[in-house]
């Protein structure tokens, strides 16, 4: 299952606890309001009847009912019965059609006509002799009806009050987590620009008003009282109250050191390579001398000198890598591009290591596959160095009598070479640090002095011409890696 974001955690999290406790409310309130709309029917029909006594007075041998008796109020209707239940003024709701027996100052609910309603009787003394009944009747149906109508608009609004909640809160969490996607964004060009310069810079856009804040928080502490020491508290509070911006504060100091360290790695690589150029070339300089003097040694000691150099070599060509990546860290490192004829300069490079392989006696074969006049934008100097290095690896690593193949092709403005060897091959676990300087595997990295830089160099020129170097290979059937960059591009 994908993994989904901080963000919609947070907002599924938030709207879900939201819309429980939104239920949870609304079911309390309704089941709170079913029976506050079932009393106050009641209330409403006992006030109303009370209310009519009121309206019925006596005259002479008869009766003068008040016009209001007649009206229909809070759906409560009235009607006056003799102590016989004979009907005499009112009105009787359309649907009750029973004529239960009355029973003074007792509410009683009724089924009549598939509904249920509510009947209140009360008795009204109008002589000495002679006793008249008011009767209220309010459908208790029509009262719970109307409620239902309220639980459906409530139940239509809870999924709009649900997604509202989902935005706003998404909207909300996303505001919130912006610091930190500004971190990550910061962290992953640090890895893809490998610039330590880069900084998360969360206060830069208030830089000035913090600022303000701290002056006047320095003010207001340097002032005498009890206001001064809290608003200097207040400023301080203020400050530190986002754990976030805390963080990517320190991330940055963070940042500060790191770079500081590498920076002084790198100077201190770039001097020592410097000092020990002289005395590695004095070396070489005085066992070519002694070489030389052909009849002064014997060939014992020749052969001693002779190593000597080897290694004294071999030590000027990884002090010369060292300050060329040394150079490439600080940015420092010049790239002189220009069209070349790459069809050409690849056939040159192959035909020299060609000459290379036939004296070291192993019989090893460099094949060329080039496709005619490709053209590129280069540092000569650069592609000759990164080619050099990859058939100086593919002639080392290869067994007797193999064979190492060049390509080299165009595909649209995309420039694509690659080296192939069959040799011991590299491990699976040890392919992809490779390009890490210093490193060397059991097998692929050990033989010939090679230091571990060659292949640091050569994906550092391949990324300058804003392209990169693959690796594929497989232990005991060799290594291929492929290079790429633009063809026209200028830097």
């Amino acid at each position: 299952m994908k993994r989904i974001s901080l963000k919609l955690k947070l907002t599924l999290l938030y709207t879900f606890f939201m819309a429980l406790l939104t239920c949870a409310a609304l079911a309390i309130l309704f089941s709170l309001s079913s029976r506050e709309v079932l009393s106050s029917a009641q209330v409403r029909l006992e006030g109303r009847v009370q209310e009519s006594v009121e309206n019925v007075v006596s005259r002479g041998d008869g009766l003068r009912v008040d016009s209001d008796f007649y009206s229909v109020v809070q759906d409560v209707y009235l009607s006056l019965y003799d102590s016989n239940l004979y009907f005499l003024y009112g009105r009787v709701p359309h649907g009750f059609s029973q004529q239960p027996e009355l029973s003074d100052g007792e509410l009683r609910t009724i089924q009549d006509g598939g509904r249920e309603w509510y009947v209140y009787d009360i008795s009204c003394p109008v002589s000495e002799d002679r006793t008249v009944y008011i009767r209220g009747i309010t459908s208790v149906t029509d009262a719970e009806e109307s409620f239902t109508v309220t639980v459906r608009f409530a139940l239509i609004l809870l999924p709009l009050m649900v997604l509202a909640t989902a935005v706003i809160g998404y909207r909300f969490t996303r505001r919130t987590l912006l610091p930190v996607r500004r971190m990550t964004d910061t962290v992953q060009k640090i890895r893809a620009d490998k610039d330590l310069s880069r900084r998360i810079g969360l206060t830069d856009g208030r830089k000035d008003a913090a600022e303000k804040c701290a002056a006047a928080g320095r003010d207001a502490a340097e002032k005498p009282g009890a206001a001064g020491k809290d608003a200097a508290v207040g400023n301080g509070r203020r400050r530190a109250r986002d754990e976030i911006y805390v963080l990517g504060r320190t991330f940055d100091e963070m940042l500060d050191e790191l770079e500081e360290t590498f920076r002084r790695e790198q100077q201190f690589t770039s001097d020592a390579s410097h000092e020990l150029r002289t005395p590695v070339s004095v070396i070489l300089a005085q066992c070519d001398a002694m070489l030389a003097e052909g009849d002064r040694y014997g060939e014992e000691q020749r052969s001693q000198i002779g190593l000597i150099r080897r290694k004294a070599a071999e030590m000027a060509e990884m002090i010369s890598q060292l300050l060329f990546l040394s150079r490439a860290d600080q940015g420092r490192q010049p790239l002189n591009r220009e069209e070349i004829d790459l069809s050409e300069l690849t056939a040159m490079i192959a035909e020299e290591q060609q000459m290379l392989a036939d004296a070291d006696g192993r019989a090893i074969r460099v094949e060329t596959d080039i496709a005619p006049d490709i053209r590129a934008y280069v540092d000569e100097t650069l592609y000759i160095r990164m080619l050099g290095n990859l058939l100086s690896n593919a002639m080392t690593y290869s067994r007797e009598g193999g064979r190492i193949t060049i390509t080299l092709r165009q595909d649209a403005d995309m420039v694509t070479g690659s080296v192939k060897d069959e040799g011991a091959g590299i491990a699976a676990d040890a392919l992809p640090r490779i390009w890490e300087r210093f490193y060397q595997a059991d097998n692929s990295r050990t033989k010939g002095g090679h230091s571990g830089l060659g292949l640091s160099m050569v994906k550092w020129i391949a990324e300058a011409h804003g392209g990169g170097i693959t690796a594929e290979s497989e232990e005991g059937k060799g290594s291929t890696f492929t290079f790429h960059f633009p063809q026209n591009k200028k830097m």
